[in-house]
């Protein structure tokens, strides 16, 4: 129902209605959502140069966001990994195919959002019944709450490399990230995520830092090459990296975070943009992970010690110095950080959606405590797994990205029912070349994941 209040309060926003008397009778989170739109709406009719400008910027988030905080902690290390392990010569034109496949899925969820002004949560409960419902939220609830954990395990590992104790360093981390998600309001919160985002672009001069060989570069995107050939520890590689690109909690989050900033119809164009321009920093930064670690580190590892990003960053320390270190470490640290925040709001948003709970990053959380906990829960519970004595936590944040991927089809299966569904979408259903590109990502999906089951049993099937 408050769907229609709120349109009605920005219909008749233009001086024949009292709205401060109509904002004054909204809930809370309602009405902090009308006061942003309102803003949208004013800058909007003015039609100035400067107007068009401050739209555009208010217009920014959720996309650009969700695609920075694909490249978390657990990211990076898996960049890492994969540039040590196989070098430059697949995996950097790799990434330039994940930029469309990115955006194909992230874009469904823009439109579902503009239109229906739910969640994805809430579409699913309400469309296909109770029992599908938990089956996508206990999806997602565990690949959020494994991820979280290779975030705190980025965190652990960056701080580390300035003399943080893990036990210090999970908690500076678990502090920051309940302070940002309890004690600002959508529109701060939006604002203060794409700030601490922005640190994840310090691998792009890192990148250039190192000083790779700009002919091996280009070479490698030109080749395509798969060094040692198809077996199953690349398909292992690639499936963690297709996770790290492409996971459930981006679905989620997105929608949840479009419905909480109120966008409508009219902002379709400008979502996609900011989802678009997302997606080609997420590849930027993904490459430049690459190509620090395929320069500087492949051949210094092997299959066995090639997952331990300690190591990695040691190589890093022993060829290009001290600095590069710790840029990295600042880089990895903040990955930890924005997918956290992210993730944390993704179950949050999730579980209220389902069962139907106040839920909104506008609502203070004396007011809004079911919707906050299922979050924080999460994410207290992996900041302690982290520091479990002995735990690989190398090899599990990369075992971490590999399930995001086998998780992904079903989460993807409900959005293409749902973007597809006349009543749902209306106009805005997908074209066929949608459905043909998405399809066709989730066949990939499916097939990596089988062929690597059965890697597992036939271990010598492919050499």
């Amino acid at each position: 129902m408050w769907q229609h209040w709120l349109g009605a309060v920005v219909e008749l926003a233009d001086g024949k209605f009292d709205v401060e008397k109509a904002l004054e009778q909204l809930p809370q989170d309602i009405r902090l959502r009308a006061v942003d739109r309102l803003r949208i709406k004013s800058e909007r009719l003015k039609r100035t140069g400067m107007s068009k400008f401050l739209l555009a910027i208010a217009l920014i988030g959720p996309g650009i966001i969700v695609m920075i905080a694909d490249n978390d902690a657990g990211g990076v290390i898996t960049y890492a990994q994969s540039g040590s392990i196989f070098g430059l010569g697949f995996f950097l034109p790799f990434m330039l195919l994940m930029i469309p496949v990115a955006y194909i899925v992230q874009e469904m969820t823009v439109r579902l959002a503009a239109v229906t002004r739910r969640g994805h949560a809430e579409m699913i409960w309400k469309r296909y019944g109770r029992g599908w419902g938990i089956f996508s939220l206990a999806d997602l609830v565990i690949a959020n709450s494994l991820t979280l954990v290779t975030e705190f395990i980025g965190i652990s590992f960056g701080l580390g490399i300035f003399g943080v104790q893990p036990v210090y360093a999970v908690t500076l981390g678990l502090v920051f990230v309940v302070g940002v998600t309890l004690g600002l309001r959508y529109h701060k919160w939006e604002r203060v995520s794409l700030v601490i985002a922005a640190f994840n672009l310090i691998f792009i001069p890192l990148a250039f830092i190192v000083h790779p060989n700009p002919n091996t570069v280009l070479q490698a995107f030109a080749t395509w090459k798969i060094p040692g050939g198809v077996n199953s520890f690349f398909i292992y590689v690639l499936l963690a990296n297709i996770g790290t690109t492409i996971a459930p909690w981006m679905l989620f989050f997105q929608q949840s975070s479009e419905v909480d900033k109120g966008i409508t119809p009219q902002d379709i164009g400008a979502s996609r943009r900011d989802t678009l321009i997302g997606a080609f920093i997420m590849a930027a930064v993904a490459i430049s992970i690459i190509v620090i670690t395929g320069w500087l580190v492949h051949g210094y590892t092997t299959a066995n010690n090639s997952y331990d990003i300690q190591l990695i960053l040691t190589v890093i320390g022993k060829k290009v110095g001290r600095l590069p270190v710790e840029l990295f470490a600042i880089g990895l640290i903040d990955a930890g950080i924005i997918a956290a925040i992210a993730i944390t709001a993704s179950t949050s948003w999730a579980v209220g959606e389902a069962f139907d709970w106040p839920r909104s990053i506008n609502l203070p959380f004396m007011k809004s405590r079911k919707f906050y906990t299922p979050g924080l829960v999460s994410l207290f519970i992996a900041a302690a797994i982290v520091l479990i004595p002995n735990l690989p936590l190398s090899f599990l944040n990369i075992t971490v990205q590999v399930i995001a991927s086998i998780f992904m089809p079903a989460a993807m299966l409900f959005l293409l029912l749902l973007v597809n569904d006349p009543e749902v979408v209306g106009k805005y259903k997908n074209r066929a070349w949608q459905n043909v590109s998405s399809i066709i990502i989730m066949g990939v999906l499916i097939t990596m994941s089988t062929l690597y089951a059965i890697s597992l049993i036939i271990p010598n099937l492919f050499g």
